[in-house]
């Protein structure tokens, strides 16, 4: 989950709680999703492959945060989003999506399972405020926290050695999507063993007050402060969908691989339920495909894609430089017939016709 860009309001976008550990850092900030945001700080793809290499840590408090708590909040979550989260143990995170009455997709989320009857919800910032009025409009005691907690990434081959070490707990036993509330050092933590980058590592969500001594742990144990643009390569790399982008209120998740995010099995309503039993079982017209070029140039969001020598059967909805393939890489939704990989197709970068091949995805795999 990533979010897509929007202005600011009238007051200006919103700054981070560690705004200052960031400027000293040397970030370049952006607008992004009425906040202002760390682009990069020593170069995208310096900071890209540190986390391929190592371990980086990025400031992802952007990401709208909201609570539900009681005997039945994980049946009026389920009322809203796709998965259904009661099967979720405690301890347990999972990926899920928000989608309207037609199967579009208005937000892909992330849902938690606390002890205590207690679930939190992660929204992409973009759609933050129509996220938590979803939440309210089936439990008037949500809780958004968004302004009182900072939510750090850390995300690299060496990132679960040092938040063991940084935390003081045995995060290595953890599974992928487990979640873990940790004391340290008097403050609680959240700890989630997930990322948006295709790399281990995880996700810590602590109170604002005390988050300046966290990253200063973490980028004292070696972390690499690492910004958006970093972010974005690592995630289309990892081919993981943006909303806004490469998923959106058009697109329906069978289509965009997502399918794993839907249960239909149980009787339970929710939004778009029905629409998405239909499109379960209708043949698919297209794909989100993978496409890595086979010569110099860089594919770019909205660039047409082509038959070779032919008609223009898509646009990339995600495109870019991969610094660890060394060549470029993007993402569409293609014909059914164009969509297996090893399809030859083009793309049009800037009137070049610019070869490309369609591959499984994800782009990158991190070593097991």
């Amino acid at each position: 989950m990533g979010g897509n860009a929007e202005p600011g309001n009238d007051a200006g976008p919103r700054k981070l709680a560690l705004r200052e550990r960031h400027d000293a850092a040397g970030a370049r900030f952006a607008p992004f999703a009425g906040w202002e945001m760390p682009l990069q700080y020593q170069g995208t793809v310096r900071e890209h492959e540190a986390v391929r290499r190592r371990v980086g840590v990025f400031d992802v408090s952007h990401l709208g945060r909201a609570w539900l708590r009681g005997p039945r909040a994980g049946a009026l979550l389920r009322s809203v989003t796709t998965f259904d989260v009661t099967t979720l143990d405690v301890g347990r995170a999972h990926y899920s999506l928000y989608c309207n009455d037609a199967g579009g997709i208005d937000d892909d989320v992330f849902v938690y399972h606390l002890p205590g009857e207690r679930w939190l919800i992660v929204h992409n910032a973009a759609n933050a405020t129509q996220d938590f009025e979803r939440l309210r409009s089936v439990a008037d005691d949500a809780e958004e926290v968004t302004e009182d907690t900072v939510m750090l990434a850390v995300q690299g081959p060496d990132a679960i050695g040092l938040l063991s070490t940084v935390l003081t707990a045995d995060l290595k036993t953890l599974a992928p999507r487990d979640c873990v509330e940790l004391d340290w050092d008097g403050s609680p933590v959240l700890f989630a063993r997930t990322g948006y980058t295709g790399e281990d590592g995880g996700e810590c969500i602590i109170p604002a007050g005390r988050s300046g001594a966290l990253w200063d742990a973490l980028v004292g144990g070696g972390a690499t402060p690492v910004g958006l643009g970093a972010r974005d390569t690592l995630r289309l790399e990892a081919a993981l969908p943006l909303h806004g982008n490469d998923i959106d209120a058009t697109t329906h998740p069978y289509e965009a691989g997502l399918g794993f995010a839907v249960s239909l099995d149980d009787a339970a309503p929710f939004i778009g339920r029905e629409a998405l039993t239909g499109e379960r079982s209708r043949p698919r017209t297209r794909r989100l495909g993978h496409l890595v070029a086979r010569e110099r140039g860089v594919p770019r969001a909205g660039h047409a894609v082509r038959v070779p020598g032919g008609e223009t059967v898509a646009q990339l909805t995600s495109g870019g430089f991969s610094p660890t393939l060394a060549r470029g890489i993007g993402m569409a939704y293609l014909p059914i017939e164009f969509s297996g990989p090893g399809t030859a197709l083009e793309v049009d970068v800037r009137g070049r016709a610019l070869p490309t091949e369609v591959v499984r995805r994800p782009f990158y795999r991190k070593a097991s």
